[in-house]
């Protein structure tokens, strides 16, 4: 199945996860080191009148981050759409829609824009420092996580949040990859919530 970006846009809701999967080389490393078909995850977060929102993580500043209204690295919350188009065009990347079968409530939005707020600007991880990253994150640790992310991973900024919204357990956020995201593997979200199956977007 596949639709417009139009399409796609119009029916996107809060919580809706976006994947991408792109073919440079860089691409191709994160896909092999996760064991995963995508390279990269966003989640929409769309409220009354403004456009859908796009929050993730990246290298690049080309769009102009929604919360703070400067460009900059890291994690980002931008118009999906212009988002969406960059990635496409730009990081020459694929783009699905999986939709939450959830209801959002609005303290579940709220717990949303809070994790914006704390973690908007948080530093892009080094591509040394990711793999070490995830690779201590399929590791088992005998103390509690800490909580606090110095750099995240696009994974780590829609994991933390879908935790915060109560879709997901607390847990390290290292331990999430793009893959997660991909119906491939089992997340297994909280109180009856579910991801659809991708929807291809044409761009």
């Amino acid at each position: 199945m596949a639709i417009t970006l139009d399409e796609a846009v119009d029916m996107t809701r809060t919580g809706d996860v976006w994947v991408f999967r792109g073919r440079s080389a860089a691409d191709r490393a994160i896909q092999a080191m996760t064991n995963s078909p995508v390279n990269h995850v966003g989640m929409a977060i769309v409220l009354d009148d403004l456009p859908p929102l796009m929050w993730h993580a990246e290298l690049g500043r080309s769009l102009q981050d929604m919360w703070t209204g400067t460009h900059q690295r890291g994690a980002q919350l931008h118009d999906l759409r212009d988002a969406v188009v960059t990635w496409h065009d730009k990081y020459k990347q694929r783009a699905w829609l999986r939709q939450l079968d959830h209801l959002v409530t609005r303290e579940m939005e709220d717990a949303a824009l809070k994790t914006v707020a704390r973690l908007d600007g948080t530093p892009f991880p080094s591509t040394a420092r990711l793999a070490s990253r995830w690779l201590r994150g399929r590791l088992p640790l005998r103390h509690k996580a800490d909580a606090t992310l110095e750099s995240a991973f696009c994974a780590e900024i829609v994991a933390v949040t879908y935790a915060e919204m109560g879709l997901l357990p607390h847990r390290r956020p290292n331990w999430y990859d793009p893959g997660r995201f991909w119906s491939g593997d089992d997340l297994e979200l909280l109180g009856g919530a579910k991801l659809g199956e991708e929807i291809a977007v044409t761009v």
